[in-house]
């Protein structure tokens, strides 16, 4: 059992976050703490001037919202939103937190990532700590 679980959650089509969190519950010891973290990728400055005014803030405060949202629903569990490259920034907050585990989704592949999903591949290589990827 684990007694540091970090779950990254992706607010798209493609990952749902239920499996990724109550996977995590179950891998949890008793009083675990549950990190859920949502990575708020940097928009290039060459796109983000075509972006309306407002529109990065407005999304992060729903992603935040979303985030807390979910965070409510699991014991012991807390929501982080921070700014980054997905893979990067999951593995430098796993470090820095010393979580004993990272519970990941991972997409269905394409031949450009064909057993992960880029940013679980990266996670899986380079993780200080275990690693539960889901699809």
């Amino acid at each position: 059992m684990y007694s540091n679980i970090l779950v990254p959650i992706a607010f798209d089509n493609a990952h749902e976050s239920a499996p990724s969190i109550k996977v995590a519950q179950l891998l949890a010891s008793k009083g675990a703490k549950i990190s859920i973290l949502h990575v708020f990728e940097e928009i290039p400055e060459y796109a983000s001037n075509y972006l309306p005014d407002g529109f990065r803030e407005n999304a992060r405060a729903q992603a935040e919202k979303a985030l807390v949202e979910v965070a409510s629903t699991v014991a012991g569990a807390e929501a982080h939103v921070v700014s980054g490259h997905a893979g990067r920034t999951i593995l430098e907050w796993a470090q820095s937190h010393q979580n004993d585990l990272i519970v990941i989704a991972s997409h269905r592949p394409g031949l450009q990532d064909y057993f992960l999903g880029s940013t679980a591949s990266r996670v899986v290589r380079h993780a200080k700590c275990g690693v539960h990827v889901l699809r």
